[in-house]
């Protein structure tokens, strides 16, 4: 699998366990929820495998016995607890910050499209002081729906003013392929993401597959008609 080179002009990120390793942040506030009700916390290795789930897939798996749902107590004491501390741990994943700023250079926009909140997403970005680089910011409550529905896609596309055809999307969960399938995007499958044991990036369709931060970099690169450094 390949994309064709030197044919897209966008690149649009999911955040969470692709363009950011959000899990040092997402797990410590879990593991934290635990202690705090008299449960053992989950292995680090084990909830960072759900974050690219949110804040109700880690409350799933950290709370197993509880049937939570949006806007539960328990999930507003989630939110309330990550907003806390958005960008103590987190960052960008290795290498990443290098293919950014080539991007940068070539005036080649990128940006994000992620089903994380607003509220929360916006203080990460600055945070990461990365928020006013990007072509384009939606997050999951920007619309009405998230994805894998291709709105949000499609939204991000146009403000960037860049024709879906000619933009890529990045991700480390199945949603996040489909939505850019739907969207009629190329489609990168980041395989060095949040995934689970028992997901397998290659049944979710994506044009290719990158196994760890540099291929992606070399990836996304020739497809935009950039050399890598």
């Amino acid at each position: 699998m390949q994309l064709q080179d030197n044919a897209y002009e966008l690149v649009l990120f999911d955040l969470d366990g692709t363009l950011v390793d959000t899990a040092p942040d997402m797990v410590a506030v879990l593991q934290g929820m635990q202690h705090d009700h008299g449960i053992e916390p989950v292995p680090y290795d084990l909830g960072r495998s759900h974050v690219s789930n949110g804040a109700l897939g880690l409350l799933a798996l950290g709370f197993p016995e509880l049937a939570i749902s949006f806007g539960d107590d328990l999930h507003q004491e989630y939110l309330e607890r990550y907003a806390d501390m958005i960008c103590h741990e987190s960052r960008l994943f290795a290498g990443l910050d290098e293919l950014l700023d080539r991007l940068d250079q070539l005036d080649l926009p990128w940006g994000i499209v992620t089903n994380k909140p607003e509220n929360l997403t916006h203080p990460l970005l600055e945070g990461l002081e990365i928020a006013a680089r990007c072509a384009c910011i939606v997050s999951g409550d920007t619309l009405s729906v998230r994805k894998p529905e291709p709105d949000p896609l499609l939204l991000g596309c146009d403000i960037a003013g860049v024709d879906a055809h000619r933009s890529i999307y990045v991700g480390d969960a199945a949603r996040d392929i489909e939505a850019g399938l739907r969207a009629g995007m190329a489609t990168i499958a980041a395989g060095y993401g949040y995934i689970t044991e028992d997901d397998d990036p290659r049944e979710w369709g994506a044009d290719i597959i990158a196994v760890d931060t540099a291929e992606l970099a070399q990836i996304v690169l020739k497809a935009v008609n950039l050399e890598p450094r």
